[in-house]
């Protein structure tokens, strides 16, 4: 890491937005640190998927946390139990982790402070996105005036941003953006149900979204399908 570069934490989950957020945190001249979480999923092989994609767009670290929303249960994700969807629903979906990605920015903040950094990432998406309530511009709006509440940076003046560039794009303008930063998205997981070797099950909303996404960008679909 250079003294220019400053220190940005990325949530990576392995999957295909994620991976895109890093490069592109990467592209902006961040050291990026990369925050994993184990938290109770059953599609754990994105968290190996994570790893690999951490090395091939070269964070300064990976660290991967456990976290026991599995114990709570509530989702198709973390429930066995409940099946994940096959085709598209109506509403918020049982693939909703009950506050997950107010946890995971949580965990996240925490670390940047430990860093010394001011700038978070996440993967959020708001146009292909599977009718989640936390990844609305209006939650991570939230989220970044309640960081600056309730660090000592924030009191002490630092100016903390929550950073979703995907926000308003589309699955394939994603892909393409990724493609031009160097993304290899065959290493990448975003099956809600992959096997334990990363196969997607080419049924859920996850890869329902992404296999459109490549279509709709012209490009081939790198994804391994049972």
């Amino acid at each position: 890491m250079t003294p220019a570069m400053k220190p940005a934490v990325i949530l990576l989950s392995g999957g295909l937005d994620s991976a895109t957020v890093l490069a592109i945190a990467r592209e902006a001249g961040y050291a990026c640190h990369a925050l994993s979480l184990d938290y109770g999923q059953r599609h754990t092989a994105e968290l190996a998927a994570a790893a690999r994609v951490a090395k091939s767009l070269g964070a300064v670290e990976h660290r991967v946390m456990r976290l026991g929303l599995g114990d709570i249960g509530g989702s198709a994700l973390t429930d066995a139990s409940i099946a994940v969807p096959e085709s598209p629903t109506v509403g918020i979906p049982v693939t909703y982790v009950p506050a997950r990605n107010t946890v995971m920015l949580a965990l996240a903040l925490a670390w940047s402070e430990v860093l010394g950094s001011r700038d978070l990432f996440i993967g959020v998406n708001a146009v292909d996105y599977s009718g989640y309530p936390d990844c609305r511009p209006e939650f991570i709006e939230a989220f970044e005036r309640m960081a600056n509440l309730a660090t000592r940076a924030g009191v002490d003046g630092a100016q903390l941003r929550i950073h979703a560039p995907l926000q308003h794009l589309s699955k394939a303008q994603i892909i393409r953006r990724g493609i031009e930063l160097g993304v290899d998205y065959a290493q990448t997981v975003s099956c809600y149900q992959a096997d334990a070797d990363g196969r997607a099950c080419g049924l859920c909303d996850a890869c329902r979204l992404r296999r459109q996404g490549f279509e709709q960008a012209g490009v081939a679909d790198p994804t391994l399908y049972k």
